[in-house]
Formats: structure tokens, sequence, C-alpha cells
């Protein structure tokens, strides 16, 4: 069993900190204890001037220290429009991308050679009031639009009260320098990242995704056209790609090393999912911090149509219109209204349209070193995005850690974590980052854990099952495996009115089953991915299935750890739906959302099982009933120390 090792010292913060909470001035050259990289910065002399000294950066405890300066006035400030290979808005004319760069004046007057820190995001323009899908009606039914442009029936998205456009233009790690706000030349786009990495040497780059703010084309949704737009980027600053200035003037990026590391949040960090997988030079480093790994896992749960956590009836072509933000509100109608089409709201199946826009399908290209974060209880970005991606990475040996956090969306790791990270591999200096433990876990408890993978290696899948209760009680969840006999069957019954959260704490419900251990008489820590495989029948032709995992303290209170979703329909294939007969028993294997958690002493480890969940899948009218066979439904949990360790902690 590997064994974690705590981390000393202050506990990374999980909630957003202020653009304005930041560190100000800069540590002074000839740090104690530091080194210059030799060979990084080469002389620019003037013509009849002195040669200026050789400047590069200096490197303490295996990170760049701030010795450059952090005053906005020193900095260079440069808009630029970079040319993409691709016309999205068929308007006869490649798309160009709208980026801002801002780097140190050494890079003008003495030679430095910084590498990038690059944030491509759709959000620096805002977003706009759009529509939500209406959810409250039958399954499998295609609902008539409302009158006027993609008036879709459901709620409406107000842009001020979006956690992903706060968390998406928020620096979580630092904020902008307080210190230099209303100075020097100001930011079209976003100040983000600079007040950490320019006094550390490193130029900092700022792009609008396609269809957003001064950029050309059209937003997709994690179409191919956006990687394509970001990656440019990328092409420009190592000479592949053009760009040009206000005016059409050609603007070169003499200035950078060309080694490049994205990060961001939200859909800020899915776009450094999306350019990492297609492998283009010059992307040595990603940060993706509550990051899709694949867009149908944001939008679908096998087969069945689930929004993401606190956006229901959000979809591809809502999001779209919401990022829809460039001055031409005209030109990309037709592609939103193709999206709304291509999604399919009525079978929720995996089809070409979100094979386009899973990024796991290329993850063999990656090499760029990756950094995931992602909140333990994100239900916007579900953790399944960061768990797939990371697992595939490790599988194929790509320089890789993780961090993940209490917190919900959002939350980056430290900057000194950021800066090993990007020191490593945007300067090259060898610190040893990646010897480091792979996994950092903030604990229930908020203090910081290095394991040295995750999820950990000791766990292991354990296998449960299920014992009914009786009138409308809990059963038992048991590692008892000699049951057998006739089929015991209980019944559930639809009523999508009712939250999860009430369902769980209810002592007795027609509309849910519960399955509880036995006080535990020690801890027990899941860490993974936990799986159901039901028996099940219904009665009528479609139905929603929901699962929980849910941890019940002394008192008997709820809190559900995870959950998972699928449709009947596609008990075989995410991408056909096949017709449920009513009255016959299927079996239907799904995961619920990946987790690492402890379960403490004295609490009761708990299953619940509902069939509509009202804030994320389509809600019917009430009454329709499911079967379930407990004598051939089973629980997998990946639990620290496996069916021992869970067999001496089940009183």
């Amino acid at each position: 069993m590997s064994m974690p090792r705590q981390v000393t010292g202050p506990v990374a913060p999980t909630a957003f900190r202020s653009p304005k909470s930041v560190r100000r001035g800069a540590a002074a050259l000839g740090l104690a204890a530091s080194m210059t990289l030799a060979g990084i910065a080469a002389t620019s002399t003037p013509v009849g001037a002195a040669a200026a000294p050789s400047v590069g950066p200096v490197f303490s405890d295996g990170m760049a220290q701030p010795v450059f300066s952090s005053n906005r006035n020193d900095w260079i400030r440069e808009e630029v429009w970079i040319e993409t290979p691709v016309d999205s808005d068929g308007d006869g004319r490649n798309d160009r991308v709208h980026a801002e760069v801002t780097r140190l004046r050494e890079t003008e007057t003495a030679g430095l050679k910084s590498p990038v820190v690059y944030e491509a995001s759709p959000y620096y323009a805002g977003g706009n009031p759009v529509t939500n899908h209406n959810v409250d009606h039958e399954l499998n039914q295609a609902l008539r639009p409302g009158k006027g442009w993609m008036n879709r029936g459901g709620s409406l998205k107000d842009p001020a009260s979006d956690e992903r456009l706060n968390a998406a233009t928020t620096d979580t790690a630092d904020g902008a320098d307080a210190s230099a706000a209303g100075t020097g030349p100001q930011p079209a786009i976003s100040t983000s990242h600079e007040s950490n990495w320019l006094p550390r040497g490193f130029a900092v780059v700022h792009a609008e995704s396609l269809g957003s703010g001064k950029s050309d084309g059209c937003p997709t949704t994690g179409g191919r056209n956006e990687t394509i737009g970001a990656t440019s980027v990328i092409d420009w600053l190592n000479g592949r790609a053009k760009a040009y200035d206000a005016i059409g003037r050609e603007v070169d990026a003499t200035w950078t090393t060309g080694k490049v590391g994205m990060i961001g949040t939200s859909y800020n960090g899915t776009l450094p999912n999306a350019v990492a997988s297609t492998g283009v030079d010059g992307l040595e480093a990603i940060v993706p911090i509550s990051a899709i790994s694949s867009w149908y896992d944001y939008y679908r749960a096998n087969g069945a149509v689930v929004a993401p956590g606190g956006y229901q009836g959000e979809d591809a072509d809502v999001l779209a219109e919401y990022v829809y933000t460039r001055a031409d509100k005209q030109i990309c109608r037709s592609v939103i209204e193709e999206l709304a089409k291509a999604q399919d709201r009525v079978t929720g199946d995996y089809s070409a349209f979100w094979d386009e826009r899973n990024y796991m399908n290329d993850v063999g290209r990656v090499h760029a070193a990756v950094l995931v974060a992602h909140g333990l209880n994100d239900w916007n970005v579900k953790t399944k995005h960061a768990a797939q991606w990371y697992e595939a990475l490790k599988a194929r040996g790509v320089p890789h850690k993780i961090y993940l956090h209490q917190g919900g969306h959002g939350g980056s790791p430290s900057v000194n974590v950021l800066n090993r990270w990007f020191t490593r591999y945007l300067w090259g200096y060898e610190n040893g980052v990646e010897n480091d433990p792979r996994a950092l876990i903030q604990r229930e408890d908020r203090t910081l854990v290095e394991y040295p993978e995750w999820p950990e290696p000791a766990a292991a899948d354990t296998e449960l099952n299920l014992a009914p209760g009786t009138n409308g009680a809990a059963g038992v969840l048991t590692d008892d495996k000699t049951r057998q006999g006739k089929p015991v069957t209980e019944t559930i019954v639809d009523d999508a009115s009712k939250r999860a959260q009430t369902l769980a704490d209810a002592a007795t419900s027609p509309n849910r089953l519960a399955y509880l251990s036995g006080t535990l008489t020690g801890a027990v820590r899941l860490s993974g991915t936990p799986r159901v495989s039901l028996r099940m029948s219904f009665g009528q032709p479609a139905a929603n299935v929901t699962a929980l995992l849910v941890d019940y303290d002394q008192n008997g209170k709820a809190k559900i750890i995870t959950r998972g979703w699928v449709d009947p329909q596609n008990r075989k294939s995410i991408s056909r739906t096949e017709p449920v007969k009513p009255g016959t028993p299927y079996r239907l294997d799904f995961d619920l959302q990946p987790h690492d958690y402890v379960f403490a002493a004295g609490h009761r480890l708990g299953v619940v099982l509902l069939s509509s969940d009202y804030d994320y899948t389509i809600r019917p009218a009430p009454g329709a009933t499911l079967s379930l066979d407990t004598t051939k439904s089973t629980v997998m949990l990946p639990i620290v120390g496996g069916a021992a360790a869970f067999a001496a902690a089940n009183g």
C-alpha cells in the first residue's frame, strides 16, 4: 500500500481570490542559492549603442524567481490578429483570432527570449442572455421551439450569475497586479496571469476564441474550428502562421523561445486539452482546470440527456449562442441552428457530432506535460472529465500530475506548484518535478496530502450486494455473497419534482430505494470510479435511472458524494437507442462520477436509486414505475484496501 505524505505549510485555497489580491513588487537579482539559466537570453545591441548586459531568468528552489519588473508601465503590450487555416463563418476569408501579448521590455532592449503562458477563452467579451431548453416534458419527445430565434422554452441564463464565466475570467492562483491598475497600456482582453509570470521572465498571451469578442469565425462549442483557432496562436509564436496589427501590418513573434504553456479554467481549461490533442509543436505544458475532455460527457451520460450542474436545460447550441459575442450578430446564426439539430436532445445518443468534440480520441497525440486540476465537488464539469483524461495520459507515459481539491468549479493549484511545472517544461530548468508525487489531494479537513499516484494504487474494486428493506425503509448494503434464491423485486415510482437530496434524506419513500452499510468502525477511503450493475424492468418504454453514493452521518443526515445516470434504451451502447419492452428485465451497467472520499468512522455508506434527477435529467410527468431485482444487482466501489478493508470497518 502506497503511503501518503502530508504537505506542511499553508493550505491552498479552494475559494477564488479577487484579481486585486496580489503580491506586490519583485525579488532582487542575485538571490542566495539561485542560478541563472545560461544560454536563454541573447544580447541585442542597437547600432551606436553600448552592448546591453545579458539578462535571463533566475531560479531558486526549482522555481523561476520574480526578478523582472512588476510595474505594468515597464511592460510591452501588443494587439494582433492571427490568421487561421479555417473559414468557419463562410465569408470566403480565413478566420482571424484576436490576441493580446504582454511581454517584458527586456525582450525588446536586451535580447531576452521569453516562453509564453497562454490562455484562450470565449468569455473575455462576456456572454449573451440566452434561453435554455425546456426540460419538463416526456422522454424521447421532440419539442417545438417558441417564437423568435432560438427560443427554447426554458429558463433564461443571465451572464451575471454564470459561475463558469466568473471562474474562467478570474486568476485563481493569484490576481492581476493591483499596484499597476490604471497605469500603462490598458488591456483589451484580460490581465490574468500577468502579475505572476512576467516578473519571472515569461510573456503572457490572451486570445479570444473564434466567434467571440474581436475574433472572426463562429462558436461551435468544442468543434474542430475552435481547436484550430486556439492552435494557430501557437503556430504564430513558432513562426508557422501570420499575424497582423490593427492597420494590417504583419507582426512577427521574434521575442519568444516558442515554448508555450496553456492554462485556464472551465472553457478556458478545455481549450488546452483540445490544442494538446493536436500534438502541435511548441506546446510544452498545459494546466487544464475544471476542464472538459469530451463534450458528450458534459451534456450527456450513458445515453441520457444530463445537464451540467447549475445549468439545467443547457446544451451545445445554448452555449454557442451565449459566447457569440463578435460584432456581426447574423453571420453565425445558421451555424448555431445546425448545432441545435445535430446535438439530438431526443435520443441522447453519441454521434459524429459528439465524436468531433471528444478529445479522448486524440489523446495519443499529446506530448505536452499535463497538470490536471479539478474540484472533487464540481458538478458543472464533472470529475469524469479529469479522471478519464488523466488515466489516458498515464497509460501513454505523458508527464502528468493531478491536483484535486474539496471545492467545486474552478480552483487552481498554488503559484508554487504552477511555477515548478512551468519552470521545468517552459524554461527547461531541470528541477525534478517529474519525480515528485503525482497526486496532490486536499482532504476533507482541508489539509493537502501528496500521494504517489491517483487513483490510489491500493484501491481495489469491492463488490457489494443489495438486501431489500421493508415498507419503503432502507435495505442493507452488504459484502455477503451467499444470498441465493428467487428474485426479490423492489419498486420505484418516479417523481421528477422531488430532488435527490430530499429522497436520500427520507426515512421511507416510494420514489427511491436505499441500501446502507452497517455503522463503520473505522474510516473507509474510496478512490476512483464507482459502478453499479442493476437488473431492472420498466412499466413504460422509457425512463431515467439515477444512482447516488451517499454518506450518512451519526444523525442519519445524507451527504451525496457522487452520482451517475443511464438511459435504459442505451443499455448496450451509448451510440444506439434500443426499445425497452415494458415488463422485460434488462441489465444496466453504468458508472458514477469518480471521486476520492473518506467515509468516517461512525458513519454509514449508502447507495440510493431513483429515476429522474430534478437538477440534471429530463423531468417527465410523475408515475413511471421501475422494478429492481436485488438478488441480481450489485455495486462496485474502488476501496483502498479492497474487500478486506470494507469488511473490517463494516459494523
